[in-house]
């Protein structure tokens, strides 16, 4: 389902969201606008199938996004994305080849996205775009290596503290499988260290 942006409803939410990666004058933003759309899913939807060419960069305005691939049966999640975070197969979006990634929404979500050919007529036609895009990439990757070094380093228990600790809501809003998946511990060792975790408070969700 593909609409027109919201202006009024969504433009600051994604002005705030580009300005976490360079300056934008207001007025540049507003060249970018007429290059982004709103997509909006059920629950349980799968937005991008294996084998599919990924068409769309595409940031949570509200829901759940997981991430995942399937190897010898089993689904290991790789990204969830929540409120203010960017989802999609960043492989398949920029080389134009097959998704080996599988995306679902957990939960009713709520999608900005910009499609392949929005992205290169921006990249084209706008001043401070590529290098706009250029760091949004670099962020995306440094993301990425940042959270496998940590997994690596980490025990199993600590990963479990650490991330339940900054995302104690997690635990309401994702099935236990996939965080266990997603933190890369047995579903058996997650319930046994689920009694470390203190009741969920009133906390904003930071990134994943």
């Amino acid at each position: 389902m593909l609409e027109p942006i919201d202006i009024h409803a969504n433009s600051d939410f994604l002005f705030q969201f580009i300005q976490k990666f360079g300056k934008l004058t207001r007025q540049e933003f507003d060249q970018l606008v007429p290059y982004f759309h709103m997509r909006y899913f059920d629950k349980k939807t799968i937005l991008l199938q294996k084998g599919d060419v990924e068409d769309h960069l595409s940031v949570v305005v509200k829901g759940l996004v997981r991430k995942f691939i399937k190897v010898r049966g089993n689904e290991i999640t790789l990204q969830l994305a929540t409120e203010g975070h960017m989802i999609q197969s960043e492989v398949s979006f920029h080389t134009r080849t097959p998704s080996d990634v599988i995306l679902e929404t957990l939960e009713p979500t709520s999608l900005i996205s910009m499609d392949y050919q929005g992205v290169q007529d921006a990249l084209e036609k706008i001043p401070n775009a590529e290098e706009l895009g250029r760091l949004i990439i670099s962020y995306m990757f440094i993301k990425k290596d940042s959270r496998y070094y940590s997994q690596l380093k980490s025990t199993t228990r600590e990963r479990f503290l650490e991330y339940m600790n900054v995302h104690p809501h997690m635990l309401q809003r994702v099935p236990q499988k996939i965080l266990a998946s997603y933190l890369n511990i047995k579903p058996e060792t997650f319930s046994r260290l689920k009694h470390l975790v203190r009741p969920a408070k009133d906390k904003k969700n930071t990134s994943h």
